[in-house]
């Protein structure tokens, strides 16, 4: 059973993922673009939007467990909740 701080890494790490997913495909991008300006202008277009992306996963790196989870949407809270729950069986399951 995850701990809250193994699930804040665990998403962080998927978030490090799909980013480097991102920058492979932009690799692609650029070297297969031609002198065309609006596929120029598109692809620095989404190079701003890879930076913030990028920016917003150190962001999440610096918070503490519990600052993720408040901030990281509604999957990680429902597995705070899923391991609270198990937890909770486990502690009623002893009690019996």
């Amino acid at each position: 059973m995850p701990t809250t701080d193994q699930i804040a890494e665990m998403s962080v790490r998927e978030h490090e993922a799909r980013l480097k997913h991102i920058d492979e495909l932009m690799e692609k991008a650029e070297k297969a673009a031609i002198a065309n300006e609006a596929i120029n202008n598109d692809l620095a277009e989404l190079k701003q939007q890879r930076e913030k992306m990028g920016d917003y996963i150190e962001n999440l790196k610096q918070k503490s467990p519990q600052e993720f989870m408040e901030t990281a949407g509604p999957m990680v809270m429902w597995e705070i909740v899923a391991e609270k729950l198990e937890q909770l069986i486990e502690k009623i399951k002893k009690e019996n």
